[in-house]
């Protein structure tokens, strides 16, 4: 198809080139009429000459032809009629350039006479769009960079080629550094040539390979003459690519033109200036930091982004002094600003001080994004509403004035502030449903909105803050458009009914009916995973949905085209069907999938099935003729799996079922991959112990696949390190930890010893091992007149832990982080007494420096800062591990180191506190959902799992009642008696 392309009329479509005439109404305004045919002969009559058509090319002779510059590519000018048809460039440069136009309507005239068009030979289907680079060669570019070099500069193939290398560079095409160095040396040529258009596309390709490139600053004389010429259009640019080239060595050199151009009175090159001191604030802090007064004076500019720039310069300068901030922010405040940008950016930075402060918002700074909820912008109106919204512990009172607001823009003409309304109230209704109550009305209005997102985020936001009677009619108003919108807002009505179920339980039976319709729809794979999560969440609140629930997802996956679905849901029907009423009834959906899918899911329907036989008796001997017809089965993990498991079960015993079936391994996967690789690199007569291999920090069944679509071939990929694998290799590499063995658990946040505002920032990470303990200290020091060196925390502890020695950071620098180390025994008279309080001191040396040079004295002095105590507890020597069957684990472990002990926890008066206060002083797992305390109960039992220090297995059970107080009698068994004994002697 040919269409108008850069038509001085209207843009229309043409009939195909390919398959009739070009017929056109808007050539009879230019002097031209009839019909052009392409497939013969015809005659097109004008003013003064013929136009002949033959197939495939047209010689047409003309009085002039009038083209802009805008239609020039690729080295030839395109007809203002047609996209297709070009004109050769060789008659183009016979033209001249009328020097009288602006660039961007400039002229190009071709003299009279006859000018040959070439019509390309494409497919009748073939669009206008077409990527006019896509068959490009880095080689053929390269060879045609070397018309740099030539004289005269010819200005349009030049930055043709400009074009094509910028487009490889962007493609990712991998330049060596002798072609990119060969070109750009060539480009520099170009400066020669006064030709507006090629000076500012070489500015955008000194950006591009400054980076690629060796010796960019030979063009630093050609910039610095055009960043201080008299041309305003070049001024700007050259900012940019001076900046861009500049290291922290010369970046001196030119100090005193960046300077004066973060005042210019023009507003392009003040911006160009303050936006490029940003990008520099990374690798010359020190220098840019003295701009300071300039940037200030720039910030009271009348044009608002130089003053938006400006205020984000004066922030990251003085973003790590939390007092420069407020004055900063109390100066802006005082004086008002013209730019709304600048008033959404400071918004942002005073909401970010305020959740810092994590107390109350009765602050000038809550007072500030409160009065911009009335300022004149609508930008900075939601800008302030959002910030209100988004800060925590926020009361319903402190949101009231910003609800309102977005109320407002509910019923606003603009699609966009209705659509940023409704979706900042659906986050509100999360936490503050009752907030949102007021809106209800104006949320059912947009219900039908002719912008299906916009429905759709109201009627969720509904579904959050109506009452349990309004449930059925919301239900039915979403079934009306569910089809109609996307996948992705199909999940976020599948959330909000999520969130309902676990409002009202009582709706259980109406939102399942409606998510088991959802699910039968079509639907991508993010939209069917959202389905099959909350129907899984709802199996798990509530037991009277489970067999529904199993039964509708077993239909599922009859006919489920997402392998990753259908693991995981036959991973829920080993783990919930045997503690069913009727488990059989699964074993037929189960054992279809080895029969019938493909070699993933036969291998999750043959674990499914083990599972059946370690919990039921009564099915073992189905379930063991189903697993001897899967040994013969094609694929290698499935035969592995089913002989394995075939094997465990005929031994009829408890604990192998328990260890080998029910209950996983509990230790890293990639952890274990690194310790069995080095034991085979060390040949060794000891067997290889399981123990020394680091626990998984997070639960195994709650790590999650990355959503791609199913369609994607996922490459491989290496394995993230996690958090305590990075903490062990740090550790390993200091020569005195290195006989202490694997790193056992890293505290899961440091504990700050400081306040923020503080000169000195001190947090801690405890790490420990069998039996020492590491400290680290993360130190940061904020004050630029001094060096602190010899930085060392000293630490004396209140019972039998002993200090071995410190590991001292050797420098602190001015807000650069270090890091100091102590190292612990463990208490070998009492091992039971875990539980201590350490004092800390931190000791170091100063010794001042130069604020503008930065050099520091020869000579320092000794000082001491006082920071908080450290604790250490019970749970800094338990490892959270998952029993996905705690039954079975209990057994497993056996009652060989049993204890039980009955307390009262006078200070407690609901089950709920007690609950979560015992999960977290022993800093255990709970198992089986039992950290969900039911309602109207008087009785609970929570069960907790987790690993001593040196790879025991530790359980306990609590069983809880509540009276006038809460009750508490708690049975604890390992494989070791020390674990008990500490469980027991903490507890009471």
């Amino acid at each position: 198809m040919l269409t108008y392309a850069a038509c001085p009329w209207t843009r229309e479509t043409a009939a195909d080139s390919h398959s009739g005439g070009i017929i056109t109404k808007k050539w009879q305004s230019a002097g031209l009429s009839s019909t052009v045919a392409a497939g013969g002969t015809s005659t097109v009559s004008t003013p003064r000459r013929t136009v002949i058509s033959n197939a495939g090319t047209r010689q047409i002779q003309m009085p002039k032809l009038l083209l802009t510059t805008h239609q020039i590519r690729r080295g030839m000018c395109k007809l203002p009629c047609f996209s297709g048809v070009s004109l050769s460039k060789g008659e183009l440069t016979k033209g001249r350039e009328d020097p009288t136009c602006p660039l961007s309507e400039r002229l190009l005239q071709a003299p009279t006479g006859e000018l040959t068009l070439g019509l390309p030979q494409v497919p009748a289907t073939h669009g206008g769009g077409s990527n006019p680079f896509q068959h490009l060669e880095k080689s053929a570019v390269l060879q045609e960079a070397r018309v740099f070099n030539e004289t005269p500069i010819n200005p349009r193939k030049c930055a043709h080629i400009l074009t094509k290398i910028l487009y490889l560079i962007n493609q990712g095409e991998h330049l060596g550094v002798m072609e990119a160095t060969e070109s750009f040396f060539a480009m520099t040529k170009l400066f020669q040539s006064n030709d507006p258009t090629l000076r500012r596309m070489c500015y955008l390709t000194i950006k591009e390979m400054s980076s690629l490139s060796e010796d960019v600053i030979i063009v630093t004389s050609s910039l610095t003459k055009d960043m201080t010429g008299k041309d305003d259009n070049y001024r700007g640019p050259a900012v940019r690519a001076l900046c861009q080239i500049t290291d922290s060595t010369m970046l001196q050199a030119i100090e005193r033109y960046m300077k004066q151009a973060i005042v210019d009175k023009v507003p392009s090159v003040s911006s160009s200036a303050l936006v490029s001191s940003l990008h520099l604030l990374k690798t010359s802090f020190d220098v840019v930091k003295r701009w300071v007064n300039e940037a200030q004076e720039a910030a009271s500019s009348d044009n608002i982004m130089v003053q938006y720039h400006a205020l984000g310069l004066l922030y990251h300068v003085r973003k790590n002094d939390r007092l420069a901030v407020n004055k900063m922010l109390s100066k802006f405040m005082r004086h008002g600003l013209k730019s709304p940008f600048a008033y959404c950016m400071m918004i942002r930075v005073a909401s970010k001080l305020l959740e810092e402060e994590a107390g109350s918002h009765d602050s000038p700074l809550f007072d500030f994004i409160e009065n911009c909820l009335r300022n004149k912008h609508e930008m900075v109106v939601y800008e302030a509403a959002s910030a209100i919204v988004n800060l925590p512990s926020c009361t319903a009172k402190e949101l009231a004035p910003a609800v309102s607001v977005l109320q407002l823009f509910c019923s606003s003409p603009k699609a966009a502030l209705r659509y940023a309304a409704v979706r900042t109230l659906n986050k509100v209704a999360m936490k503050h449903p009752s907030a949102v109550t007021a809106c209800n009305l104006d949320l059912e209005n947009l219900v039908t909105d002719s912008n299906r997102s916009i429905a759709t985020l109201a009627i969720t936001t509904l579904l959050k803050t109506g009452s349990e009677s309004s449930i059925d009619r919301l239900m039915k108003q979403i079934s009306s458009f569910m089809s109609e919108i996307s996948d992705e807002f199909k999940v976020v009505v599948v959330q909000a009914i999520s969130a309902l179920c676990q409002k009202y339980p009582r709706k259980h039976a109406v939102l399942m009916n409606f998510l088991f319709t959802m699910l039968r729809e079509e639907g991508g794979f993010e939209y069917k995973r959202a389905i099959v999560d909350c129907i899984i969440s709802i199996i798990e609140e509530n037991s009277e949905s489970k067999e529904t629930g199993l039964s509708h997802l077993c239909e599922f996956i009859e006919d489920c085209e997402f392998t990753v679905l259908a693991t995981r849901i036959l991973h829920l029907l080993g783990q919930e069907g045997p503690k069913t009423n009727n488990p059989s009834k699964y074993i037929r959906f189960i054992y279809n999938r080895v029969v019938l899918e493909h070699e993933e899911v036969r291998a999750g329907a043959v674990s499914a099935l083990a599972k059946f036989g370690a919990q039921n008796e009564d099915v073992l001997p189905s379930i063991l003729v189903l697993l001897k017809r899967c040994v013969m089965d094609d694929d290698n993990e499935v035969r592995d799996r089913a002989t394995f498991y075939l094997n465990v079960l005929e031994q009829k015993q408890k604990a192998l079922n328990a260890g080998y079936i029910l209950n996983g391994l509990t230790v890293s996967i990639p952890g274990l991959e690194r310790a069995l690789q080095q034991y085979t690199l060390e040949p060794s007569e000891k067997p290889f112990d399981l123990k020394s291999v680091p626990l998984a920090t997070a639960p195994i069944t709650e790590q999650r696949s990355e959503s791609i679509p199913i369609t994607v071939v996922k490459q491989p990929e290496k394995v993230a390190a996690t958090r305590q694998e990075i903490f062990q290799e740090q550790l390993a590499a200091i020569p005195e930890f290195r006989g202490l063995g694997p790193l056992f658990k890293s505290s899961p946040e440091p504990v700050a010893l400081t306040e923020s505002e503080t000169e000195y920032v001190i947090r801690c990470t405890k790490h420990t091992f069998v039996n020492h303990m590491v400290f680290q200290f993360d130190c940061t020091n904020t004050l630029n007149d001094q060096i602190l060196e010899n930085v060392t925390v000293q630490m004396e502890p209140t019972e039998g832990y002993e200090v071995i020695s410190y590991i001292p950071a050797k420098s602190l620098l001015y807000n650069q982080p270090g890091i100091c180390y102590t190292l612990v025994a463990l208490p070998e008279e009492d091992p039971t007494a875990v539980a201590c309080t350490f004092s800390c001191m931190m000791k170091f040396t100063v010794k001042d420096c130069d604020l503008n040079t930065g050099e520091a004295d020869d000579e320092g002095y000794e000082d001491e800062y006082v920071l908080e105590d450290i604790e250490v507890t019970v749970a800094d020597h338990i490892q959270r591990v998952l029993k996905p069957n705690f039954g079975a684990a209990w057994d497993e472990v056996g009652d060989e180191f049993e204890k039980e002990e009955t307390f009262t926890l006078s200070t407690i008066k609901t089950l709920e506190e007690a609950v979560s206060n015992i999960v977290k002083f022993l800093g255990m797992q709970p198992c089986e959902r039992s950290d969900k305390v039911p309602d109207n109960k008087n009785s609970h039992t929570l069960y907790l799992a987790g690993v001593f220090r040196g790879g025991h297995d530790l359980l306990v059970r609590s069983r809880l009642v509540l009276t006038d107080t809460v009750t508490m009698q708690v049975t604890a068994r390992s494989g070791e008696e020390l674990p008990v004994d500490i469980i027991m002697a903490s507890v009471g």
